[in-house]
C-alpha cells in the first residue's frame, strides 16, 4: 500500500521547493483555499496546517516525493521536472518563475562544441543528439557560467532569467532549448483517492492564473 493509500481522503500532503518558488506557491495556494502561512525563520522541514501537511524540500525532490506517493501534489518548475523524467499529472501552469533553458557561449565563441557543461545533462543529451552534436557532457552543480570562461567546456546548457549574469560575464545565448514556469504536479493514485480535497483546489488555481479548465 503506498503512503497516499494509508492518509485520510481529507488530508493532503504537498512537496513544496525551498528557495524562489516557495513563498510564491504558499501565497498561490492559500488564495486556492488552502490553510497555509509561510512559517518565520524555521528550520522545520515538515509544517502542519488543519488538513495538510507541507514537505520543504529540494527543487529536484518534488516529482520523486509526488510520484512515488509521499506527497499528494507539488509545485516545481517545468526545467526539474523534464530533467526528473518522472511521469506525473501536470494540470495547472502555475505562469510564475519564468526562465528559459538555454544555450550559452562566450561572446563571439565559433567552432564545434565538443564539450558542454551543465546542471541538466538529460535535456542537454536530448538537445544534442535532435542536432547531431556528439559533444561529451559533464554535469555541474553551482556556476554553470565558469565551465565556458575557463575552457572547461565549450559551451554550457541552463537556466536564463533576466540574461544580466550573462552581460556581465561576456556570455551569450546561442539557442533556445526550452521556457519554464512552475507547475503544480498532482500523484495520480492521490487525484483518485482525494478527487475531493484536489479538484476543488486544481480549478481554483486554474481560475487564479487564467488557464481554461
Amino acid at each position: 500500500m503506498s503512503p497516499a493509500e494509508l492518509r485520510s481522503p481529507d488530508h493532503l500532503t504537498l512537496a513544496l521547493p525551498k528557495g524562489r518558488i516557495l513563498e510564491e506557491a504558499v501565497t498561490l495556494l492559500a488564495r486556492a483555499g488552502l490553510p497555509l502561512t509561510l512559517p518565520e525563520k524555521s528550520r522545520a522541514l515538515r509544517h502542519e496546517f488543519p488538513g495538510v501537511t507541507v514537505l520543504e524540500l529540494r527543487n529536484q525532490d518534488v516529482p520523486v516525493y509526488v510520484d512515488l506517493g509521499v506527497a499528494d501534489a507539488g509545485i516545481v518548475g517545468k526545467d526539474v521536472l523534464l530533467e526528473s523524467g518522472r511521469q506525473i499529472y501536470e494540470p495547472v501552469d502555475l505562469r510564475f518563475a519564468g526562465c528559459r533553458l538555454s544555450l550559452i557561449r562566450e561572446v563571439g565563441a565559433s567552432g564545434p562544441i565538443g564539450r558542454v557543461g551543465t546542471k541538466y545533462p538529460r535535456a542537454a543529451r536530448e538537445y544534442l543528439n535532435a542536432r547531431g552534436i556528439p559533444a561529451e557532457i559533464v554535469k555541474l552543480s553551482g556556476n554553470i557560467e565558469l565551465a565556458a570562461l575557463t575552457g572547461l567546456a565549450d559551451a554550457v546548457i541552463d537556466l536564463v532569467q533576466t540574461g544580466s549574469t550573462l552581460r556581465a560575464n561576456h556570455l551569450e545565448e546561442v539557442d533556445v532549448l526550452f521556457h519554464s514556469t512552475a507547475r503544480l504536479v498532482v500523484n495520480r493514485a492521490a487525484l483518485k483517492l482525494r478527487r475531493e480535497r484536489l479538484r476543488p483546489v486544481i480549478e481554483r488555481l486554474r481560475e487564479l492564473v487564467g488557464e481554461p479548465g
